[in-house]
């Protein structure tokens, strides 16, 4: 079983919301922490805006991973965004970016921390997968997608 088949919580996967900016962004997924982990939100959001603040979590391709290291946080946990509309995230493709996913570590977990961005770029890196979750109907979807994926490609 893989990191994010552990750290994926349905109700942590947000279905085509209409955002204008990536702080907007970082903002909703921080209350979707808050509200799915019992992490607090402010903090959260601090963590991912720091980490944005050394360059660009955009990894082409109309996605992007935020990710942070969180005090009081007790698993590696992961959520998924996905934009009515590409928003600029400062890609190096100069693409728009509509697939956001969202890392999420305990503090003192770097090794985790790493192996998990290394699963989700795999993930991220599988085309099927990318354009189903784009053709998804529902956030339900989104998540039996995302789980798929994510099985498919640890198996």
């Amino acid at each position: 079983m893989s990191l994010l088949s552990i750290a994926l919580d349905p109700r942590g996967v947000c279905f085509d919301t209409a955002l204008r900016s990536r702080e907007a962004v970082i903002e909703l997924l921080s209350v979707m922490a808050e509200r799915c982990y019992d992490v607090d939100a402010n903090r959260v959001q601090a963590d991912l805006l720091a980490r944005e603040a050394l360059g660009s979590t955009a990894f082409g391709g109309g996605t992007a991973i935020p990710h942070a290291r969180v005090a009081d946080l007790k698993k590696t946990v992961l959520l998924l965004a996905r934009l009515s509309q590409p928003i600029d995230f400062d890609a190096h493709d100069g693409r728009g970016v509509d697939l956001v996913f969202c890392l999420l570590s305990p503090q003192g977990d770097g090794k985790t921390h790493l192996t998990s961005l290394a699963e989700v770029s795999r993930l991220m890196r599988n085309g099927d997968v990318m354009e189903k979750l784009r053709g998804a109907n529902s956030a339900d979807a989104l998540y039996a997608l995302l789980k798929r994926g994510n099985d498919r490609i640890a198996a």
